[in-house]
């Protein structure tokens, strides 16, 4: 796409949905932090199940250590990696306590330090608890970077590097909800649904699918 076509794709879906959110659950910084760390290779409805009631009993740091391995463990059972997850969890929070003073710091190397958090964790935090313009790049956001041509690249990072450069600046913030949503129930990976696109115009995919029929509905 050239930049024009990037700013009217993402334009388009800016009208449609004019203020995107994180679908995962949460209260502040910490919470926010917990839930990206346990969404990774697990949908945010699963780790909304789990934190709803994990946050009640450790909504802090020091809550959470005390709470333990076994203790964070039984809440997050349900959902992938549980194991490692709630280990990495207690040692953040750990972390957390002894250098930054029980506060999640707004700086992607300290929080890249942590246990279980990497690019993309940072990426979702400063922008949604802190306000910065950053592009976590997702298995959605991977794929519609290289599907509409928004920005594509062999790797995550590539993808998010070209997003960066070519999506407007002050929509940058925003477009990390957008690609994720539009990503998630538009733009599928199997088969994306483009008769309910309202970027389609824009988007360089070669192979846009039609409505199904009612006859297809009933095949599958």
């Amino acid at each position: 796409m050239t930049k024009a076509e990037v700013r009217a794709f993402i334009e388009a879906l800016a009208t449609h949905n004019p203020a995107p959110e994180t679908e995962l659950s949460f209260g502040d910084p910490f919470t926010l932090l917990v839930a990206v760390v346990l969404s990774a290779q697990a949908t945010d409805i699963s780790v909304n199940r789990a934190t709803a009631t994990l946050f009640k009993v450790a909504p802090t740091p020091k809550a959470m250590i005390a709470l333990g391995v076994d203790g964070v463990a039984s809440h997050i059972r349900s959902i992938g990696l549980w194991q490692t997850k709630a280990k990495n969890v207690v040692q953040l929070s750990r972390e957390l306590e002894e250098k930054h003073g029980g506060q999640v710091p707004p700086d992607r190397e300290a929080l890249e330090a942590l246990p279980g958090v990497g690019r993309k964790t940072a990426n979702v935090v400063l922008n949604v608890a802190f306000g910065q313009a950053t592009m976590a790049v997702d298995t959605h956001i991977f794929r519609l970077g290289n599907r509409t041509g928004l920005a594509p690249g062999k790797t995550p990072r590539e993808v998010e590097d070209g997003l960066l450069k070519r999506l407007p600046r002050e929509r940058l913030r925003d477009s990390h909800h957008w690609l994720i949503l539009h990503g998630r129930y538009v733009c599928k990976a199997r088969r994306p649904e483009c008769w309910r696109c309202v970027a389609a115009t824009w988007c360089r995919y070669g192979d846009k699918q039609t409505e199904p029929s009612q006859t297809e509905l009933q095949a599958t």
